[in-house]
């Protein structure tokens, strides 16, 4: 079933707009003028996701909130309003708004906002700025995307969740020679089993109940650029059969139709997923596996480039303090210690949402541990500062004795890794890690 979601809005042409980009990217939508209503459709369906103007004719989103809190209905909401009403959207966020949009709102934001959220089946991307990062795990991987850029390789890029795969995958599009085509993102775990055909390859009006319109599939929507397929060891195992099928024979069919049309279309796919184990426990199939894997990319944690976290903080301020109007200058020296010897289980996406939060609720130029939601890891004894610091600790000795290693043999690699009591290899990688030559 496709998700639900609630617009509430005062304004008809607005709502119209809304209504219009949320059905054509596949979602399911239910308008409410006023806050009365909106309770009424809120307790009447089960909803995704709620977009509340802040400003209603009769009541308001902030008490449609609090009404939720109070009602413990644990709904994502996104609080919509004009600058003017700035500190209302404040008062949101602190009080559980997952997020704040700003009029007029924008259909790439605002779609964009919903991928984070709900891990919404698809978002179209022309284009989007990409950071280049300057730790040394970091640049290997960015040379790596830049090689395989030109070529029409299919790339499988691994790494944990929130790492910034998708970053990735936009830096292969972009030194592609499909770079002036579209950049569409799919979540394959957000896919209903039963609409996948129809999400990917489209559908023509009366091909079932329901189809009363034609409607494009992902395929034709990445028509001449790129097709990243996020979360691709989620798929369901009837459509990876259908991809295969595809992506081998290059061509494709919407439902209901025998017109056939060219899979014009660059692959790219990522997980966080063990496609080995899924492999083998037979949930993946293997012949996919290796059409889809003919480059492979390892995206490292951000607690595995820990001189990227406060370029990627400030680098996050900056935009945020421009897309929310705020006039944030950077960090107290309290919050860039924590952000160094925090865990950032959570990686890039955990420090992006961190400072969007922050940048909207400081108070002061400098954001601080409490705006960013560590004020409690800075506390000596939390876990996961001891956890993080130890860490540090342990590497910093680990580089300290290669080094020692390596001057004592006068950089010959045999006789300091013995010194060492590790392999030539393991000796390469730890020099690699901390950048010594």
């Amino acid at each position: 079933m496709k998700k639900k979601i609630l617009v509430v809005e005062d304004n008809l042409l607005l709502s119209e707009i809304l209504d219009k980009w949320l059905v054509k990217a596949g979602y399911e939508v239910l308008i409410a003028g006023d806050e009365p209503l909106a309770r009424k459709l809120i307790q009447e369906n089960n909803l995704a996701l709620i977009l509340s103007d802040v400003r209603l004719p009769d009541g308001d989103g902030i008490k449609l909130l609090e009404w939720l809190m109070k009602e413990n209905r644990q709904i994502p909401f996104i609080v919509m309003t004009e600058y003017a009403s700035f500190a209302d959207a404040v008062y949101a966020v602190k009080l559980g708004a997952q997020d704040y949009l700003s009029k007029p709102v924008f259909q790439e934001q605002l779609l964009d906002l919903l991928y984070k959220i709900l891990k919404s089946p698809a978002i179209v991307r022309k284009d989007r700025v990409i950071f280049e990062r300057g730790s040394i795990k970091a640049k290997e991987v960015e040379r790596l995307a830049r090689k395989v850029a030109p070529s029409e390789m299919s790339v499988m890029i691994l790494g944990p969740n929130g790492s910034g795969k998708e970053f990735v995958a936009h830096t292969v599009h972009k030194y592609s020679r499909r770079s002036d085509g579209p950049f569409v993102a799919v979540n394959c775990g957000g896919i209903p089993k039963e609409l996948g055909v129809s999400e990917f390859f489209g559908h023509v009006k009366g091909a079932f109940t329901g189809a009363n319109r034609n409607v494009s599939g992902y395929f034709e929507s990445a028509c001449g650029g790129t097709l990243f397929l996020d979360e691709i060891g989620n798929m369901p195992y009837e459509l990876q059969t259908l991809l295969l099928r595809v992506l081998q024979e290059r061509t494709y069919s919407p439902v209901g139709s025998r017109r056939i049309y060219e899979a014009d279309v660059r692959i790219i796919a990522a997980t966080n997923e063990d496609l080995t184990k899924a492999m083998s426990e037979g949930r993946f199939r293997e012949d996919l596996y290796y059409r889809l894997a003919e480059f492979e990319v390892y995206q490292p944690s951000l607690s595995e480039c820990s001189e990227d976290i406060l370029p990627l903080a400030n680098f996050f301020c900056g935009q945020y303090s421009k897309e929310l109007k705020r006039e944030i200058t950077g960090f107290t020296d309290e919050a860039q210690t924590v952000m160094l010897t925090y865990g950032w289980p959570g990686n890039v996406r955990e420090l992006s949402n961190r400072v969007k939060r922050g940048v909207l609720l400081a108070d002061a130029p400098l954001l601080s541990c409490e705006d960013l939601g560590l004020n409690r890891f800075s506390i000596p004894g939390g876990y996961v500062s001891d956890k993080a610091i130890s860490r540090m600790k342990i590497e910093e000795q680990e580089k300290d004795s290669v080094i020692s290693a390596l001057k004592r043999t006068g950089g010959n690699i045999t006789r300091a890794a013995k010194l060492l009591g590790v392999s030539r290899r393991t000796l390469y990688n730890r020099m690699f890690k901390y950048g010594l030559k």
